[in-house]
């Protein structure tokens, strides 16, 4: 008899977990939706992170594809190659960005990731899901994320990642569907005629 109640409490927690994985992939399916829009989308940010500074700004996204503007830089990347102007400098530097590099400077990377290699659990507040994600392999270069969404528009409004032993944050706000054109998310020399334009490709 204890026998059968032991494997029937690890089927139960079994199920439970197997749930809580279900249902929070299914919140992350409809925020990757909204964020994925076809037409792209607009946002504020602020960004937290030991590594890699502070600062804040708008981003536009539009799949892959990303526009950052802050105080300090401007960024484009068009889902090969990006652009980082530099206003202090008047310099642009043309790079081909590694994974790592984009999961720290795009805060909707999320959207590419979480399909395969993470493990999730999910808690829930009176406005928000609180989604918590694991690698399930060590290899990865985000271990861990916590991303926080609204629970009425299924929009991001936080998301924590763990790189290594060092954190990033980012602040989401003002989140907005646009019609925005490809050649937004590339570098236009018309609109920098003086900066200098270094390719280190």
């Amino acid at each position: 008899m204890k026998k059968f109640f032991l494997i029937l409490s690890i089927v139960i927690s079994h199920f439970s977990l197997s749930l809580a994985q279900s249902d929070a992939k299914s919140v992350l399916d409809k925020c990757a939706a909204k964020v994925s829009a076809k037409q792209g989308i607009t946002a504020d940010f602020r960004m937290e992170s030991v590594q890699y500074g502070n600062t804040s700004g708008t981003i536009a996204v539009k799949g892959k594809m990303f526009h950052a503007t802050t105080p300090v830089a401007t960024m484009w990347f068009d889902g090969k190659t990006q652009w980082t102007y530099l206003k202090k400098n008047n310099e642009v530097s043309v790079t081909t960005p590694t994974e790592s590099q984009l999961q720290a400077l795009n805060p909707y990377n999320f959207i590419n990731m979480y399909k395969k290699g993470y493990n999730y659990t999910m808690t829930t507040s009176a406005s928000a899901f609180n989604v918590h994600l694991t690698a399930t392999d060590a290899t990865r270069k985000v271990q861990e994320l916590f991303i926080t969404i609204d629970k009425n528009g299924y929009t991001p409004k936080e998301v924590k990642m763990r790189q290594g032993t060092k954190w990033t944050l980012f602040v989401i706000d003002h989140l907005k569907a646009g019609n925005l054109a490809d050649a937004e998310f590339q570098f236009s020399s018309k609109d920098f005629p003086t900066a200098e334009v270094i390719d280190l490709r």
